[in-house]
């Protein structure tokens, strides 16, 4: 293996009160107003769920996309610890941040989403438990997977306020944490796709497919590196730090290449099955198909050459698009193409959006808040090398 130099991490500074933080803090105290509704007065107070529509935006956004989403950490942690890419070390740390604001959320988010949420510990205790349901399989590796995930992340903490002997107690398991880390999201991302398998011809055939756990596990390997470039891109302009082309050039590349394993999945799945016609019907189905498509197409154009994927702009526009995309999909698979039969329909409501919007302002508030008190992102006066072609 060749030899990597990295730089430490070390905490950006500055001030923790800005514009961002201000609209953050002011979206999660709207959203805190919506969950006292919620939890006082019924999910019928401030949802437009119904009985042929019992999950809305809440879970979809908040769990489906938003561990999508979280798939960051995972996925340049394989690069890094699978595949001996060590030159990508200084973009663990912060996409393992990202990750874990992701799932935790992901894991309180269902709460506000079950009625009688009061016995959500049901699903891990064994009198409980059904381990032949792929929701409990979800639950199980979600909830194992936000422990993992924390502990990865404990080392920050430690290096933080000088606890040497902990930081260092948890090195010697650090390879057991990441195998964990490595395994549990790709059974449960996959096992997202596998819980639409069950609901037959209940979701539109542009969707439905036995194809689905593949679909879905692919996807947010390429998501989790979509995110990354984004996340990066936004925090070299928000901090006013250099932007760490020579890893983002060379990442780019990987996320196509898993990116083109994605589409030849996708069609090729749809020609096999003879769904493809579907796409040409006129109906919102197969507009939502396209645009879904059109999002997952767009980085390939944009980053097709060496000379592109040096450039910021274009890294951030195909990072955003490829997680429009990857937001369409589950969308697309969990409400548009999902008809429980006639007499049912379900738009998300204010109240709902409030909710879901203030998830990713505390993430965002969480993100700004820990990179600047904790050593997460690589020292800004660390000379990077050159940039890989």
């Amino acid at each position: 293996m060749s030899a990597h130099v990295h730089a430490s991490p070390a905490p950006v500074g500055g001030r923790l009160l800005s514009p961002a933080t201000f609209v953050c803090a002011v979206l999660i105290l709207a959203a805190l107003a919506v969950l006292a509704i919620r939890f006082s007065a019924g999910l019928g107070a401030v949802t437009n769920l119904n009985d042929g529509y019992p999950w809305g935006i809440w879970v979809v956004a908040d769990v489906v996309i938003g561990s999508a989403f979280a798939c960051g950490g995972f996925s340049v942690a394989m690069l890094v610890y699978i595949f001996n890419k060590g030159e990508y070390h200084p973009l663990v740390r912060p996409a393992l941040l990202a990750s874990l604001f992701g799932y935790t959320l992901a894991g309180v988010g269902v709460i506000f989403d079950l009625g009688r949420y009061w016995n959500f510990w049901h699903i891990l205790w064994p009198g409980y438990a059904s381990p032949n349901s792929v929701m409990f399989e979800v639950a199980a590796c979600i909830s194992l997977y936000i422990l993992v995930m924390w502990l990865e992340f404990s080392p920050a903490v430690f290096e933080k306020f000088g606890m040497k002997n902990a930081r260092r107690r948890v090195g010697k398991a650090m390879f057991f944490l990441i195998g964990l880390g490595t395994v549990l999201p790709m059974m449960h991302q996959s096992s997202l796709g596998s819980l639409l398998v069950v609901f037959g011809t209940q979701i539109h055939p542009l969707w439905q497919t036995m194809a689905l756990p593949a679909i879905f596990l692919i996807s947010a390997i390429t998501i989790g590196y979509a995110v990354v470039l984004f996340e990066s891109c936004l925090a070299a302009a928000g901090y006013r730090r250099k932007i760490e082309m020579h890893l983002l050039t060379p990442l780019a590349k990987v996320m196509l290449g898993m990116l083109g394993v994605f589409l030849v999945l996708r069609f090729g799945d749809l020609l096999v099955r003879g769904a493809l016609g579907h796409a040409f019907e006129a109906n919102l189905q197969s507009v939502m198909f396209w645009l879904e498509t059109a999002c997952f197409i767009a980085p390939l154009a944009l980053l097709r050459s060496v000379e592109q994927r040096r450039n910021p702009a274009r890294l951030f526009s195909a990072g955003a698009l490829l997680m429009l995309g990857g937001s369409l999909l589950r969308i697309n698979a969990f409400l548009v193409g999902y008809d429980t039969g006639e007499g049912w329909s379900y738009f998300p409501s204010v109240p709902e959006l409030l909710v879901t919007i203030g998830m990713f302002a505390i993430e965002v508030l969480g993100y700004i808040v820990i990179t600047r008190r904790f050593p997460v992102l690589p020292r800004e006066d660390h000379a990077a090398p050159a940039a890989a072609h």
